[in-house]
């Protein structure tokens, strides 16, 4: 199992936050690699993600769960890859951090089962912080774009954000498995 917790702070109010992050699909489709997101009902959807570790890029589809809306401080989720073993949770957090700014949390934890999870986890353990990081900064930034009245960016609409993404994963693992060239 890894884990990892990543924060920023927003320039909104809590309310204001909480009305853009109510939205699952808001969430989705600001992960790298986002095709899709189908809801299924209030708490459960499926997300089609493109992800690439290296030279191989693959869809996979990702069920979340919402265990629970707790909002505007909370929201706490499961989530499974289908057809994979691989599944995880997370909980969002918020809480005012001046009159008019908030900070946001993110934990998340994935564990792999089977013969293949530590060589999984061991891969995984470095990138997690980095793309929950990544995660928490651009939900932040779309947070504050959509309050200041610019249309937000979808992910699938900005290309270039994907494939920085996918780029940058590419040159991080050539360097974790000690490719000496580096470079994409």
């Amino acid at each position: 199992m890894i884990e990892t917790e990543q924060s920023a702070d927003v320039a909104a109010p809590l309310d204001q936050v909480w009305s853009y992050v109510e939205n699952i699909e808001r969430w989705a489709s600001i992960m790298p690699g986002y095709q899709t997101c189908e809801l299924i009902d209030a708490d459960n959807s499926r997300w089609v993600l493109k992800v690439g570790v290296g030279g191989l890029i693959r869809t996979v589809k990702v069920k979340v769960h919402i265990d629970e809306w707790a909002g505007p401080e909370l929201v706490r989720f499961t989530y499974a890859l289908e057809g994979d073993p691989v599944q995880g949770s997370g909980t969002y957090r918020a809480e005012p951090s001046g009159p008019a700014t908030t900070r946001i949390a993110l934990q998340v934890r994935v564990e792999g089962s089977g013969p293949m999870a530590p060589m999984w986890e061991a891969m995984g353990r470095p990138l997690l912080p980095q793309f929950a990081k990544a995660f928490a900064g651009q939900l932040r930034d779309e947070i504050e774009k959509a309050l200041a009245g610019t249309p937000a960016i979808s992910a699938a609409a900005a290309s270039p954000r994907p494939a920085g993404f996918l780029a940058w994963l590419k040159s991080l693992w050539n360097r974790l498995i000690g490719r000496k060239d580096a470079r994409v």
